[in-house]
């Protein structure tokens, strides 16, 4: 099979990026890294030199017809699911499949409070901070959508199971909507990023130099000056 290529953005900072990524690395499959620094000159010129959506992340993928330009993450975790069907990227029941697209698109299209409150930073730590209005109601409904996950499907364990016992696609949406909350000193159901049901993933993720040591040239994003602290 040819191969793929993702285009990713600062792994620091990029939650968007992680995604497909964590979906890809998960199926055992080679693929390329391309990490653009975001907020520098010339990062959306380079971007968009990849897809005109002009935002990360990509997957290029090789074929007959030429390189296939996937971008959106779920749409490239659909695309990787159908290119790879026995890498268990969802459920092979339908029951099971889909409650696995429902809570990946929840975390793909909400929480609207935790992202404008608590950008993801893997490096940064803000305990108390970034307690918005609205944060804890987000926190409430990820513990609720996880552990709802875990009694009806998981292996449990702590950190747990990820909605089967084993990782599928909407494994791969949940862990940067708990790293948020989790740099700011909170712990949805004692999440841990590298106990997980990505563990290995994640650690290369955060602890891997590519792409982390580029900093943003202003301020890190982290919670924002409207932002209500409660700590």
């Amino acid at each position: 099979m040819a191969k793929f290529t993702l285009i990713l953005g600062n792994k620091n900072y990029s939650s968007w990026s992680l995604r497909p990524w964590l979906a890809l690395s998960q199926t055992g499959a080679a693929f390329d890294e391309i990490v653009i620094p975001l907020w520098l000159p010339g990062a959306r010129e380079e971007i968009l030199s990849h897809s005109p959506a002009g935002k990360v992340p990509i997957l290029r993928h090789g074929s007959a017809l030429g390189n296939n330009v996937i971008w959106e993450s779920l749409a490239i975790c659909e695309y990787l699911a159908e290119c790879l069907p026995d890498s268990g990227l969802w459920p092979e029941d339908p029951a099971l499949r889909a409650v696995a697209r429902a809570v990946s698109h929840e975390m793909h299209g909400g929480f609207m409070a935790v992202r404008r409150a608590m950008p993801m930073n893997c490096r940064a730590s803000r305990p108390g901070k970034g307690m918005a209005d609205g944060v804890a109601d987000d926190i409430a409904r990820i513990t609720a959508i996880w552990r709802d996950c875990r009694d009806r499907f998981g292996s449990g364990g702590d950190g747990g199971g990820d909605g089967g016992g084993v990782f599928c696609s909407a494994g791969s949406q949940s862990p940067m909507r708990c790293l948020r909350p989790w740099s700011a000193g909170l712990r949805p159901m004692g999440f841990k990023p590298i106990r997980c049901p990505t563990a290995i993933g994640m650690r290369y993720w955060i602890f891997r130099p590519c792409g982390n040591g580029w900093k943003t040239p202003g301020p890190s994003p982290g919670p924002s000056k409207n932002s209500k602290s409660k700590a």
